[in-house]
């Protein structure tokens, strides 16, 4: 058997989820789509009503909530109270993972009113927003000033404060590392009641530093300033397919980007925007975009493709023509492009809707696409929750650059899903040794993609039901993920906590640092006030004995040393 062989597993026998499952659309077609139409209108005029406000007004409503946030965590009582925690419902989370931590005793905080524009300075180049601001709702208002955040996560429904206190990345990020590399400050209350803001160079940047990948569990975010960048009306965008093995579809996507003679930082030679779907084992699109002007896109001979229309092919099967057509170029309005997998919701869209794809589905009722993710995690029940979590994939594996082809290998053996998403990321070498972090001494390597102040790094998005799944075969979906945790770990890998893990806690933090995590839950009081990250992101139930124990156990231990800036 070669390396890349599956190996050959057994028939499954099926059951009466599985039959739950296959017809499932029913209840995404009735009840799933028409609520989830009603759910984003209401959401939008909401957000009408707050664009109608001034900055000025807005900024002053902020700070009322802000004062009434702090008001309620001085009404908890520690000795009788749970830890706290957002009053958001569970399923009302995007990532996959059961939020089982609210199931303990818990003191609820309602944020829900943070969720406006507070300021977009053109100027300063800052946007300060909400943490329940979400993509589409910035990118509405940024994108026809001709500017946008640095990096824009693809998904409409992705909020601000997941995106810093979890995880964000898009195809700008091979220029401006994940999303909360872009953030300039943080407004924080902290479990006193303390508001303060957090940056890279006052008296709280150890904060601003621990902030990222916390899960929300050093204190409560209330608003940042983040990055803007000068943007143009279009994205060329180049398609070209690859055919080959694994290991040379890797070596295509690197060169799509990154200029092997290490010239990483000449714009001449860096695309704006990166990314690579791998559709079979030997099989791939590279696609790298450039900003353009409206004026350039109209030239006589370009082609202007809308792929923000309802009735438009779903944005991954139109560029896997390029596989029949060969390379070409067209040019997509710059805020559909951001968003261009969010009405098939990558192509997790053709297994929630087996006929979504059909031009009939997408003609006549597209415009209701997609599914609101906390919808369909509200509807569907434990056992079919569990039926997800054991036969079906949704990862994202983050690996150094160079290890992208042992990375789609590991895949295709463990877990055979396709397509894979391909989505590169700098890494920076930081002051402080945060959450995640480059290899040591990756700068002497001098590997292709990276500089001397950040390692690339790049996203194996892994979205679908395996192929063992498909074909019928056993498949033991926790037993995989054990497994791509250990070669994460094993490769200087991290995973993105809002996907179902099965790390213990010590795999936990051998995979994750926590010196400077542990070191701030101190410093700003969280120990007792918030749960901690390994706690909070821990797959299955949480007993309150269980939590309050964890919370005693780490209040008496010694505090650890944090590392000293670098040079």
């Amino acid at each position: 058997m070669s390396d890349l062989e599956a190996p050959l597993r057994p028939k499954r026998k099926k059951n009466m989820v599985d039959l739950l499952v296959q017809f499932r659309w029913i209840v995404v077609i009735f009840v799933v789509l028409p609520l989830s139409f009603l759910y984003y209108f209401s959401i939008y005029l909401g957000d009408v009503r707050s664009d109608c406000k001034s900055f000025k007004q807005r900024q002053k409503e902020h700070d009322e909530n802000v004062k009434k946030v702090v008001k309620r965590l001085k009404e908890r009582n520690a000795s009788k109270d749970g830890l706290v925690c957002t009053a958001r419902k569970p399923w009302v989370a995007v990532g996959m993972r059961n939020v089982d931590y609210k199931r303990a005793r818990h003191f609820e905080v309602d944020l829900s009113p943070f969720r406006n524009i507070l300021d977009i300075d053109k100027e300063r180049m800052i946007a300060r927003v909400e943490p329940l601001v979400n993509m589409g709702q910035i990118s509405r208002v940024t994108v026809p000033m001709n500017v946008a955040l640095a990096v824009v996560a693809e998904l409409d429904d992705l909020t601000v404060g997941g995106l810093i206190n979890g995880y964000g990345i898009e195809g700008s990020s091979h220029l401006y590392g994940l999303f909360s590399d872009t953030v300039v400050s943080y407004e924080v209350i902290l479990a006193d009641g303390q508001v303060v803001r957090a940056t890279k160079d006052n008296e709280y940047s150890d904060l601003f530093y621990a902030i990222p990948w916390s899960q929300g569990t050093l204190g409560l975010l209330v608003s940042a300033e983040i990055k803007l960048i000068p943007i143009k009306e279009y994205m060329k965008l180049t398609y070209k397919p690859v055919v080959g093995n694994l290991k040379e579809i890797a070596q295509a996507y690197i060169d799509s980007f990154s200029p092997r003679d290490g010239d990483q930082d000449n714009p001449a030679k860096v695309p704006d925007f990166v990314e690579t779907m791998v559709y079979t084992p030997t099989e791939a699109v590279c696609m790298t975009g450039r900003y353009a002007s409206k004026e350039e896109a109209k030239q006589k001979g370009n082609v202007i493709n809308n792929v923000g229309w309802w009735f438009k092919t779903w944005f991954y099967q139109h560029a896997q023509t390029a596989l029949k057509r060969g390379e070409f170029i067209e040019y997509i309005p710059t805020r559909e492009y951001y968003h261009r997998h969010t009405r098939c919701l990558y192509w997790e869209g053709k297994l929630i809707l087996p006929f979504g794809d059909q031009w009939w589905f997408r003609f006549f009722f597209g415009w209701i696409m997609p599914p609101k993710v906390s919808l369909l995690k509200a509807t569907q029940g434990e056992y079919i929750r569990n039926y997800y979590h054991q036969n079906h994939v949704i990862q994202d594996m983050l690996v150094p650059l160079y290890k992208v082809g042992d990375a789609l290998e590991w895949v295709h053996r463990e877990m055979e899903v396709y397509p894979l998403w391909l989505c590169p990321h700098r890494l920076y070498r930081l002051p402080l040794k945060t959450m995640v972090y480059p290899e040591p001494g990756f700068e002497l390597h001098r590997r292709q993609g990276d500089t001397q102040y950040a390692q690339m790094y790049t996203d194996v998005g892994v979205y679908y039901a395996p192929g063992p799944i498909l074909r019928g075969e056993v498949f033991d979906g926790a037993e995989a993920v054990r497994k791509m945790e250990s070669w994460l770990i094993e490769n200087h890998g991290f995973q993105p906590q809002y996907a179902v893990s099965e790390l213990t806690e010590k795999n936990f933090w051998r995979m994750f640092d926590g010196d400077l995590y542990e070191h701030c839950r101190r410093k700003y009081k969280a120990i007792g006030t918030f749960m901690s990250v390994y706690y909070k992101s821990k797959k299955g139930r949480k007993t309150e004995k269980e939590v309050q124990d964890a919370e005693q156990e780490t209040a008496e231990l010694e505090t650890p040393e944090v590392d000293e800036p670098a040079d």
